[in-house]
Formats: C-alpha cells, sequence, structure tokens
C-alpha cells in the first residue's frame, strides 16, 4: 500500500482509446463510461498528453522497473502506430530503469504486423476468452452480433507463431460458471499456460436515467439489483474448486492459474502480488484517454476521480489523502464478520466493489462472493498447507500431486 510520505511503485491502467471498443459484451462494466464525458466523440488519446504521461509515469516511480499497462475498451484500436510512438517515449524518459509494458485485448483486431510488433518490443499480452465456442460467443460479440470466438482462437494462435508472450483471461458469469472442466481443459488445449479467472459482480440502478451511469458502485444502495449475469457465489465457489481439483493432482508448475498462486502466497505470508486478496489496496489506479486519473479500475465514478495529470501531477495524487484514505478503507471497513473468519488472511475481504452485502448481524459491507471464498479455503486448505510445508523445507510445490492422489485415495486422511 502507498504511504502519504513514500510512495515507491504503483500501477495504472491505461485507457489510450477510453472505453470504446469493437465488441459489444454483454457484461462489459465500461462500455457506459463514455456518459462520463458526453459530447465527446473522439476519445482517442493525443501524442501531447501520450508524451506528458511517459514523462510522469516514469519520474514518480522510485523502482528500477517500470511496466506500462494498455487496456480499453480496446486498446489495439489505437493502432500499432500509437504505440510505437510509446515505446519511444518510454526510452527517451526511461533514464536507466527497465521498462516493460502489458497489453489486455480482446484478440479480434490481432494481425501478423500486430505481433511482429508486440514480439520485438516484448509486450505482455492478456487475450480474453470465456471458453469452447458455444460458451465464449455468449456474451463476447460484436455490437452486429457476429461472434468473436474465431477471431481470438486466430490471435492465439498468431501469437504462438510468432513467440508472442500471452496469458488468457476468461471472465466467470453465471452462463459459464457450470462449465468449469469443460473450460480449464479448453484453455489448456489452446496452450494457455498462465490462467486468469475473473468473477463477474455488477450491480444496476433500476431507476437509472438514459444518461447516467446503470453499474452502480458498493455505497449505492437504492433500487439496485445484481444483474442477470452476475455469477452465483456459490456456483463460482465450485467452479473454483473443480478446476483446483483438477490441477493439484496433475498440473502444479505446468499451468499457473492466478487465483491458486495468489491463494498459496497468502497461505504462507509472502505479498499476493494481487489487489483484490491484499490487506489494502490503493496502488493500482486507471487512466483514461484524457489524463483523467481516478482510484481503480473499478471505482471510475465522479467522486472517485483523483485529478487530471495535465494540472495535477501522477505522484501527487498517487500519495495523496483521497488515494491513501480509499486504500485503507479496504482494511478498515472490514465487517465484523470479516475480521474473525478464519481465512481472513487469504481473502481480505476481496474487491471493495462486490462489499454491497450484509453480515449475518445485520452490518454492511460483506463481499458478494463471501460464500464462494469460503466454499475454495477450505477445500483448499489441506493441499495450501502441504505446498507451504514443502516451501518452507525448500522442496518443489509440484510434491503436492503425488500427495494430492493419496490424500483422495484415502478418503481425505493421510
Amino acid at each position: 500500500m502507498l504511504s502519504l510520505e513514500n510512495p515507491v511503485a504503483f500501477q495504472i491502467m491505461t485507457k489510450p482509446y477510453g472505453p470504446v471498443c469493437n465488441l459489444n459484451c454483454t457484461y462489459c462494466y465500461y462500455l457506459e463510461k463514455k456518459k462520463l464525458y458526453p459530447g465527446i466523440r473522439d476519445f482517442r488519446m493525443t501524442d501531447e498528453l501520450l508524451e506528458i504521461y511517459t514523462k510522469q509515469y516514469i519520474e514518480s516511480q522510485d523502482v528500477p522497473f517500470v511496466t506500462f499497462t494498455w487496456q480499453g475498451g480496446e486498446p489495439t484500436l489505437m493502432g500499432i502506430d500509437f504505440y510505437k510512438k510509446a515505446v519511444q517515449l518510454q526510452q527517451k524518459y526511461g533514464k536507466g530503469k527497465k521498462i516493460e509494458n502489458a497489453f489486455q485485448t480482446n484478440g479480434t483486431l490481432i494481425n501478423e504486423d500486430w505481433c511482429r510488433f508486440l514480439h520485438e518490443n516484448n509486450f505482455l499480452v492478456g487475450i480474453s476468452v470465456d471458453g469452447p465456442k458455444e460458451i465464449h460467443d455468449m456474451h463476447r460479440t460484436h455490437a452486429s452480433g457476429k461472434a468473436s470466438f474465431d477471431q481470438v482462437v486466430s490471435a492465439i494462435e498468431m501469437f504462438q507463431k510468432f513467440r508472442v508472450e500471452f496469458n488468457t483471461l476468461t471472465v466467470v458469469h453465471r452462463d459459464n460458471a457450470r462449465h468449469a472442466t469443460e473450460i480449464y481443459k479448453f484453455l489448456k488445449k489452446v496452450g494457455s499456460g498462465y490462467i486468469q479467472f475473473i468473477p463477474i459482480v455488477e450491480r444496476m440502478n433500476m431507476n437509472a436515467g438514459e444518461d447516467e451511469i446503470r453499474l452502480v458502485g458498493p455505497e449505492y444502495q437504492t433500487a439496485t439489483q445484481v444483474t442477470p449475469w452476475t455469477v452465483d457465489p456459490v456456483e463460482y465457489g465450485e467452479f473454483l474448486i473443480t478446476i483446483f481439483d483438477e490441477w493439484v493432482r496433475n498440473d502444479v508448475g505446468r499451468y499457473f492459474v492466478q487465483i491458486f498462486d495468489v491463494t498459496l502466497a497468502n497461505w504462507v505470508g509472502e505479498p499476493p502480488g494481487l489487489c483484490v486478496f491484499s490487506e489494502t489496496c490503493g496502488n493500482a489506479m486507471v487512466m483514461e484517454h484524457n489524463g483523467d486519473l481516478y482510484t481503480c479500475d473499478h471505482f471510475v465514478y465522479p467522486h472517485h476521480r483523483l485529478g487530471n495529470i495535465r494540472t495535477t501531477p501522477i505522484r501527487s495524487m498517487a500519495q495523496g489523502a483521497q488515494q491513501f484514505t480509499f486504500g485503507q478503507n479496504k482494511l478498515l471497513k472490514l465487517p465484523a464478520y470479516c475480521i474473525q473468519c478464519e481465512y481472513r488472511f487469504a481473502c481480505h475481504g476481496e474487491c471493495p466493489k462486490h462489499r454491497f452485502e450484509f453480515s449475518p448481524d445485520g452490518e454492511r459491507g460483506l463481499n458478494y462472493l463471501c460464500k464462494a471464498y469460503k466454499m475454495f479455503f477450505r477445500y483448499v486448505h489441506p493441499y495450501m498447507q502441504y505446498m507451504g510445508d514443502e516451501l518452507a523445507a525448500k522442496r518443489a510445490p509440484a510434491n503436492v500431486m503425488a500427495w494430492a492422489r493419496r490424500y483422495r485415495e484415502y478418503g481425505g486422511k493421510q
């Protein structure tokens, strides 16, 4: 977590084309952010702002490694020349620091030219894919209704051909949560060595006007309901357990599943490397196309705007009181039910965006996915304990696979 005195490092997720995308995914929470900028037709970041941002962002970091993260909307809509300019500016202002780039895409515009550029400049690419064709195309379609699956698979094949380093991001929603085995096998089949699962949890304001933001934050309590695509907590818990069961017996050290790695880190007392499972947050902000900086990608609302980098330096916003308070509230606003939970160390209340339920004793602020994580952590407890013991003894955590097979053979006893 950043301190008010010495922010060592932080991340900014950059939206160079704002919320503009060539897909119209049913569950996307970002497309409607256009409403924050009424009258704006061109959401493209200018070259002038790109240079201001690059210089400020590098200079604000007190560490030798700086990562630029490009997202959207769809960042490929900016075109390759924009990112060539970005790399040139990073070299200009790098001052001896190692600069890296991460890039999240829906994959539909990837071609060989993109692959050459991404490989030559060592971009780490995340590509969104929700499972096999019939699952992926449920929600991830073009505005015309045209499916996107074939384009995504083609992009993955090109990444492999041109040796572009990539990982996959799979949104888990109400319609695919019951297909855990099918999805996991598919992701392995297409060559995803690093797998991220993102549960979709959104609430809508049923009284929102046409020009108002409809998907709301946790503080909004009036006339709301979860969206039809929001994942069911119990089904999400079962989803994670099903995949973990396969992974822990066969795939440890071969395939890396982000939530399993993060859970193990918390189990052994190491920083998890993922904000939602950290004790505090606030070191991952988001910048819009025009330089507006917000507290977090999940909190792009007017009252979470920190300022604009044209008028206020990034560093002062990152270490300012508003951002510090936002990050600390992740810990300070935990309900007593969470504080007393045996798995608090592994969850830390997960993302504040999802804390809109009431605890059994009536206190506000319980995470919507609480049941899911309790199910998951209880199930993985003995396996995490074993891997933690192996690490402490300087042995490979992958030893858990043989142990897990015996553990199941003897009915959960060793």
